[in-house]
């Protein structure tokens, strides 16, 4: 039997619409899903009636599948001669978790491929009417997690480079809900002036998102106040104040078919 391939497959930040063409043709092929907790669930309508669908998605304390029996699974199943998506929320390599899977299908012989999705940090930003970048007002971005590795003696984040950058340009955090007040206080303690534009987007390409714009001091405050729930992302930095010139007007409110027919069934190599 001939070992199967795994594919590390991004699905885009929540939309349905944004997964990429190459990613739902791989989709409908897959002997076997595993997918993340964040995956836009309609596209598990794409999926064929006869594969093995798995969920092993993660929640803050509720890990369904913990990640060593995520990466067995992988093997597994590939060594059986399947076809295996494994199905992320956004990009593969954007805090999601893939580098350390595809090191480790390498390291059992299990042909992998990454196929890149549609992070948040650029979407959701996107679908409230703020350009991470403009060239008027920021001509870099920097993207932090809020949710390092439990396990990590220390932060492994250098508060006064993340501050540096915010001067520079756009900072966006994501998953930062949980120790957004630890954060900002790191912020402010860098040197990051208090009246620095903040945004929390809240749901960000969905039909629920919620937008929240406030300062870097007051953002924490306004997020609680709103009882503000994961997923959600912050930007900071001067493009912020775009939105309300006008970009929010663009904020796209009608969502993708789900079951985009007219796409073509791309061939895979």
């Amino acid at each position: 039997m001939s070992v199967g391939t795994v594919y590390l497959v991004g699905a885009g930040p929540g939309d349905p619409g944004l997964i990429t063409v190459k990613g739902l043709a791989l989709l409908r092929r897959a002997d076997v899903v595993i997918h993340d907790r964040l995956i836009p669930h309609e596209l598990l309508r794409e999926v064929r009636a006869d594969a093995e669908v798995i969920d092993a998605g993660k929640a803050q304390h509720d890990h369904r599948i913990p990640q060593p029996q995520i990466n067995a699974l992988l093997v597994e199943k590939a060594q059986a001669g399947k076809l295996v998506v494994r199905l992320k929320g956004g990009d593969p390599f954007v805090f999601g978790r893939g580098g350390e899977e595809a090191l480790y299908c390498h390291s059992a012989g299990i042909p992998f491929e990454v196929v890149p999705g549609v992070s948040s940090a650029i979407a959701a930003p996107a679908y409230a009417g703020i350009p991470v970048t403009h060239r008027d007002v920021a001509s870099a971005f920097t993207v932090v997690t809020g949710h390092e590795n439990p396990d990590k003696p220390e932060s492994a984040v250098d508060y006064p480079a993340v501050a540096a950058a915010v001067r520079a340009g756009t900072l966006v955090l994501l998953m930062g809900v949980t120790y957004l007040t630890r954060i900002v206080d790191e912020l402010l303690k860098a040197g990051v002036e208090g009246v620095k534009p903040a945004a929390c987007i809240e749901a960000g390409t969905l039909p629920a998102q919620r937008v929240i714009v406030g300062t870097l001091a007051t953002i924490g405050t306004l997020a609680q106040a709103a009882k503000v729930q994961s997923p959600a992302l912050f930007v900071i930095g001067e493009v912020v104040n775009l939105r309300a010139a006008g970009l929010g007007e663009g904020q796209q409110v009608e969502r993708a078919d789900p079951h985009p027919d007219t796409l073509p069934d791309t061939e895979i190599q």
